[in-house]
């Protein structure tokens, strides 16, 4: 095996093993959640309490990677669940801004604290050991591969 072999290998067996483990603690938290309410709408309300509300909702479906159909009707559904408000911004006349309301504060703190139960029936001291150890270096990953998109 020549060493470029060796690296696709790597790199493919890497992303395998963090998209199997997306795909198995999504499960796990979709359980958590209230019928209606998908991981990908929790996944909204978190980026606007980690990156801030008041954003246009192009932006955010671009942090979320996905259409922006897509996000128009997610927002829609957070919406009717009066998680977020969405206002006309003041300065484009046909632009909306996103903003996260108390309810919906309330629901993504108690869908962590939720989750956080069913992982603890599922994750030991050993598997604590194991994220804290590689955390960092994911995290690192994480930034590279978003400002290299």
């Amino acid at each position: 095996m020549n060493e470029g072999q060796g690296n696709t290998d790597e790199v493919f067996g890497f992303f395998t093993e963090i998209g199997i483990i997306n795909q198995l603690s999504t499960a796990l938290f979709a359980k958590s959640l209230p019928d209606g309410v998908h991981p990908s709408h929790f996944s909204i309300l978190n980026h606007l309490v980690l990156r801030g509300d008041g954003k246009p909702p192009l932006r955010i479906a671009s942090a979320m990677q996905v259409t922006k159909n897509t996000m128009t009707h997610s927002l829609k559904v957070l919406q009717h669940k009066g998680y977020i408000d969405v206002q006309p911004d003041p300065n484009d006349g046909r632009g909306k801004l996103v903003f996260l309301t108390e309810t919906g504060r309330s629901f993504r703190e108690d869908a962590i604290v939720r989750v956080s139960a069913i992982f603890k029936e599922t994750i030991g001291e050993d598997q604590i050991a194991i994220m804290r150890r590689i955390r960092n270096d994911l995290e690192q990953m994480r930034k590279h591969l978003d400002d290299n998109r």
